[in-house]
Parts: C-alpha cells; sequence; structure tokens
C-alpha cells in the first residue's frame, strides 16, 4: 500500500511476547472478504521473534512498528491509534482472531449508519484454548442482530458483572470516534477495553452482530489470564465507577448484584484456566 492510499479500516494488533499465535491472528485478517484495509503490527520490544513471524508475510498492506522501548498494554494500545490512518478502527490482540467476514459485515453496519447513531458494531466470538479447540461461544444475552441501546448495554455489563460486548477483536469503531473517546486508560487494568466501550457509548448506541465473528484465546500465558487474580476486585471498583456518572442510571439493586456476579464470573474463569493448564502440558 503506497503512502497516499487511504485505507477503509485499520486492524491494529498489539503484540508482546506474542509469536507463538501472532501468524495466525495476521493470517486470519489476511483472509478477509473485505480487502480494503492496513494491517499495523506493533511490537512492544518483544524479547522474542516477532518480528521474524512479520517477515513470514509477503502483503503491502502489513506495517510492522516497534518501539524502543515497552510501553505497556495502554501505551501500545494508544500507540495503535495513533498509527491508524483508516475511517474505522479494529484492535486485535495478538492471540485472536477474525473471522473471514468480520470486515465485511461489521464495515457494512456503520457504513449504512449515515446520521452516525452508532458508536460501535459488535459480535458473538468464539472462546479457544491454545490449541485452537473452541471452548464455548459467547454472545450478547438472548439477542438477535440489531440496534442496542447504549444505556441498557452498559447497564447490561454492571448487572451480569462482566464485559458482554466483547474483547477488542469483537468490536469495530469509526476512528475519528477517538477524539470523542480519548485515549485507552489501564487505571483499572481489567477493564483496558471495557473502559473504552463504555466511552465510545456515551456518544451512540451499538449495534449487535448475533454471529461469532471474532475468537478470543485463553491460553495460560495471556494477558488476560496473567490478571485473573485481580480480576474480581477490579471489575467491582469499575461498577462503581460507572455507578458514580448519573448518565448510566445504575440502580443499587443493579450494583449489588453486578458486585456479586464479578465474584462469581471470576471464580467460574478461574476453574477455567485450571482446566486449560492441565490440557495444555498433555501431549
Amino acid at each position: 500500500m503506497s503512502n497516499h492510499a487511504i485505507p477503509a479500516v485499520s486492524v491494529c494488533i498489539p503484540c508482546y511476547r506474542g509469536a507463538a499465535h501472532l501468524g495466525a491472528a495476521i493470517a486470519s485478517v489476511l483472509a478477509q472478504t473485505w480487502t480494503d484495509f492496513e494491517l499495523i503490527v506493533i511490537d512492544d520490544n518483544s524479547p522474542d521473534n516477532t518480528d521474524e513471524v512479520v517477515a513470514g508475510f509477503d502483503d503491502p498492506r502489513i506495517r510492522y512498528l516497534k518501539n524502543p522501548q515497552n510501553l505497556g498494554p495502554e501505551g501500545n494500545w494508544n500507540r495503535c491509534l495513533d498509527e491508524a490512518r483508516g475511517r474505522f478502527f479494529k484492535l486485535l490482540p495478538q492471540d485472536d482472531l477474525i473471522a473471514p467476514t468480520c470486515l465485511e459485515k461489521q464495515v457494512g453496519v456503520l457504513e449504512a449508519d449515515r446520521e452516525h447513531k452508532l458508536a460501535l458494531v459488535f459480535c458473538a466470538r468464539t472462546i479457544l484454548d491454545a490449541r485452537d479447540r473452541t471452548v464455548m461461544v459467547r454472545g450478547y444475552p438472548k439477542r438477535s442482530s440489531g440496534v442496542v441501546d447504549a444505556r441498557v448495554l452498559i447497564r447490561q455489563c454492571v448487572r451480569r458483572g462482566t464485559n458482554v460486548i466483547g474483547e477488542p477483536g469483537s468490536v469495530l469503531f469509526r476512528r475519528d470516534s477517538a477524539a470523542l473517546a480519548g485515549r485507552f486508560d489501564a487505571s483499572i487494568p481489567y477493564v483496558l477495553d471495557l473502559d473504552y466501550w463504555v466511552r465510545l457509548l456515551c456518544h451512540g448506541d451499538a449495534w449487535y452482530v448475533n454471529e461469532p465473528l471474532a475468537s478470543f484465546r485463553v491460553s495460560v500465558g495471556s494477558w488476560s489470564v496473567r490478571i485473573g487474580t485481580r480480576q474480581s476486585m477490579e471489575y467491582q471498583q469499575f461498577i462503581r465507577k460507572l455507578a458514580a456518572n448519573p448518565r448510566f442510571r445504575a440502580s443499587a439493586p443493579d450494583i449489588l448484584v453486578g458486585k456479586l456476579m464479578a465474584k462469581v464470573n471470576a471464580l467460574l474463569r478461574s476453574v477455567l484456566y485450571r482446566v486449560l493448564a492441565m490440557h495444555a502440558v498433555k501431549p
């Protein structure tokens, strides 16, 4: 891609020690039916062979950048925002995948939204283990494809004690919306992505696609698993942050149920991670 060609979509892969699954993530982007995109891989000064993995792909839409020093998830995600040139933006973690029609279907939703009433589009996603086996499919509870009111969506995140919108790979938004939402903020690390979705939703509603167009990999080495012991505490902190904002109308019962569910979800995740860890060491 020439320096003057502005792509419709910027897909950014922030990575650190991600060589094991990075190739699969890149391949899933290059397999898209929507081809008007740039793929930016930003290596957060990894000590592994990330550069060699990227060099194994010969496609002019790929840009590889390496930070001279480690910025951490917040800094690297924000550099992705800075480097992106497309009208639409998708952040794809190094371990994750998108289905071949993901960009086509999500871009189609935002292109049709000519009045810019939508802040983001999100989809169901497949949860994978380290060996690419399907663990489960997760989606927005009891919902077919269509518009979801922003306040209802945020209230669901509070009451269910979890991110019902999904991981970064499941979300697409307009890049100029970053001027409204601001920068990624890891002051509560576990909700680095959800905190941003909420700030986007202050400026519009969401559209849900009831198809698993993204895959989220749960492996013992992933960042989300490494911070797992703090998940319940940090999610409860996030609930308190949302409750303090009158825009979201979170009631006392919402907050109480949400805090309880955050504890339950953390327990269920810890069991899942232990099971996956045991399977990971089996031949």
